[in-house]
């Protein structure tokens, strides 16, 4: 997307601005732009250039959505020395609001590392104000406007996506811990609205059990653990981690002297010589909390109403598996408590839409969700085990991680660039690899399914499903000795969109 002059957008006649707009921006969707916003945008343009008859300080970046966070911009004017952003308003709105948004506009551009001029313009009021440094709201004129504009150093005019790539600021606490303890990171526009009406109900209630679900990727253990410092302010809270405890953890536990991780991954039972003291924190927080059990999830409960503190749950939404894989599941006994408040995340922010509507497709044949391409996804066939170890080779080579099923043993002497799922919980790579052998199949109702081990946290499917969805940019699935899902699978590529 491209800065574009909103002096000679706002001269093209209204039914053509949206086509206009994506003329001059190189946007890749046209915008519904509404009758106020232009003339917002023409008052601003008409003030400039009266008091200089020259457009060419005049170029904006308009309406522009930092990529997965939701967070938006009306215009920007980004230079070496100093970034100028101007927010437009229709009607009345408080300035407390206005401060608001400013200060949040701020704080999401700092991750360009350069000083932000932040203004507000009312066209109904036809009036422009300005966030001081010391964040005071203050009355400006355009006169002063125009003198920001001018002393702008370099002014960038490429990419603005490229300024803001999702890695920057959209991490996993246990694959940088290094900078969610220098707090490098940003939350999405839903993660902090959940935040916001969690803390609410904490500081209105005292106790209440609340829970926020979401697929893979969608930024559950960046929000529970970002709440864990939240509510810090009193005392120390604690987090009980159910799942595998990588290293990380151990480093944030070292490092967060106010919040303490506790290993949860047998029954809090036979584990009474670490079992918490919940009396002594301010928050149970619970992580991977459909790994957990049903009488522990008793246990904590009856611990926090005793003791007047809330608990929060993250856990993992599994639609995309069978009925019968969860049927001993958790979720729905917590769900169903008479006080539980429940919250659900939809914005995929670790992966992209083509590798979810890949594992979607995998997971479950069914019409219609299919893609026409999927040139980031590969598969490939193995009749014996040398074969899956000489492809697991080549992909590894291309930097792609192995997560396996401990179950499976290829006799790899490589173990590089490998791990189990449990290891990988929580954490996430570029590129992914799996495996799949003659254990899986379809079920009449085209849900992937595999040969009942009897151990239904550990199951194939799941397994396969939570490992597949650690990958940011690339997946690879080696299908071995299992023609028909080979064949299935094959049929996910080159299908168009029913």
């Amino acid at each position: 997307m491209k800065p574009l002059n909103i002096y000679t957008l706002t001269r093209a006649p209204l039914n053509t601005l949206s086509r206009f707009e994506k003329h001059m921006s190189f946007r890749q969707y046209g915008l519904k732009i509404k009758e106020w916003e232009i003339e917002c945008l023409r008052n601003v343009s008409e003030h400039l250039y009266a008091l200089k008859s020259d457009i060419s300080d005049l170029y904006f970046y308009y309406s522009f959505q930092i990529p997965k966070l939701g967070k938006e911009f009306d215009l920007l004017r980004i230079a070496e020395n100093y970034i100028i952003n101007i927010e437009l308003k229709s009607g009345d709105v408080s300035d407390d609001k206005i401060k608001k948004q400013l200060k949040q506009n701020r704080y999401y551009l700092s991750m360009l590392g350069i000083s932000v001029r932040s203004y507000t313009y009312i066209t109904s009021q036809d009036r422009l104000v300005r966030l001081t440094n010391g964040e005071r709201l203050i009355e400006e004129s355009f006169e002063n406007l125009l003198a920001d504009l001018e002393r702008l150093e370099n002014i960038y005019d490429g990419d603005v996506e490229d300024l803001f790539k999702e890695e920057q600021f959209l991490i996993s606490p246990l694959t940088d811990p290094e900078k969610f303890l220098r707090r490098e990171y940003f939350l999405t526009c839903q993660q902090s609205d959940i935040r916001a009406k969690m803390i609410r109900n904490i500081n209105e209630k005292g106790y209440c059990v609340q829970g926020f679900t979401g697929l893979p990727g969608t930024g559950k253990t960046l929000l529970l653990y970002d709440l864990a410092m939240q509510l810090t302010w009193k005392k120390k809270v604690c987090v009980l981690h159910f799942g595998s405890f990588p290293e990380e953890l151990d480093t944030l536990n070292e490092r967060l002297k106010r919040i303490d991780f506790y290993h949860c991954s047998q029954d809090l039972e036979n584990r009474g010589d670490i079992l918490p003291k919940f009396d002594e924190y301010a928050a149970i927080l619970i992580d991977e909390g459909h790994r957990i059990s049903k009488e522990d999830y008793d246990r904590i409960v009856d611990s926090a109403k005793k003791y007047n503190i809330p608990v929060i749950l993250s856990y993992d939404l599994e639609t995309l598996l069978s009925r019968e894989e969860l049927q001993n599941s958790v979720i729905d006994y917590i769900e169903n408590t008479s006080d539980y408040i429940k919250y659900k995340l939809t914005n995929r922010i670790r992966m992209n839409s083509e590798l979810s509507s890949f594992i979607h497709c995998l997971m479950r044949k069914e019409d219609g969700y299919r893609r026409k391409e999927y040139p980031s996804v590969k598969i490939a066939y193995a009749t014996k085990k040398s074969e899956v170890i000489s492809i697991l080779k080549d992909l590894k080579n291309q930097g792609y991680i192995y997560i396996r099923d401990e179950r499976l043993d290829m006799d790899n002497d490589d173990d590089s660039c490998e791990m189990s799922v449990r290891e990988a919980t929580c954490k996430e790579f570029d590129q992914v690899v799996m495996l799949m052998d003659s254990s899986f199949y379809y079920d009449e109702s085209g849900y992937l399914r595999a040969e009942d081990d009897g151990i239904y946290n550990d199951s194939r499917v799941r397994m396969l499903y939570h490992g597949l969805n650690r990958a940011k940019s690339g997946l690879a699935v080696i299908i071995y000795d299992n023609e028909k899902v080979f064949e299935l699978t094959l049929g996910t590529f080159g299908q168009g969109v029913k």
